[in-house]
C-alpha cells in the first residue's frame, strides 16, 4: 500500500488506470477528500489543495475534521486461524487481545 503524508493527514494513493492518473484520498477524515495527478509533486500539491477546501468546510460547519476512533471492533476469523491466533497468544503468555493488539500494531506501523 502506497501512502503519502501532507500537513500531517495520511492519503493512500492508487493509480487509475481508466484515467491514466494517480488518485490520493485521505484516510481517517469525517469525509472525503480526494485528489488526482500525473506524478508525485502533482499529487503534492493537489492534495494540499484537497485537503485545505476540506478542513475549510469543517470549520466553517464546525465539524471535526477526523474521526474519531473507540478502539474497539469486531473480527471475524475461520476457526483455524481463531486456534492458532489462541496458540500463538498462549505461548507468548497474552491474552488473544493483547496478542492480536501487538500484532496489528507492528503491522500497521510497519507500512
Amino acid at each position: 500500500m502506497n501512502t503519502l503524508t501532507i500537513n500531517g493527514y495520511q492519503a493512500v494513493i492508487s493509480f487509475d488506470p481508466d484515467i491514466q492518473l494517480f488518485r490520493g484520498e485521505f484516510i481517517g477524515l469525517n469525509g472525503g477528500a480526494d485528489f488526482y495527478a500525473a506524478d508525485v509533486q502533482g499529487l503534492k500539491t493537489e492534495g494540499e489543495v484537497s485537503l485545505r477546501v476540506f478542513l475549510e468546510a469543517c470549520k466553517r460547519r464546525g465539524l471535526e475534521p477526523r474521526k474519531h476512533y473507540s478502539g474497539k471492533f469486531s473480527l471475524r476469523v475461520d476457526p483455524a486461524t481463531h486456534q492458532a491466533a489462541a496458540i500463538a497468544a498462549a505461548a507468548q503468555g497474552q491474552s488473544l487481545n493483547q496478542w492480536a493488539t501487538q500484532t496489528i500494531r507492528q503491522a500497521a506501523l510497519a507500512l
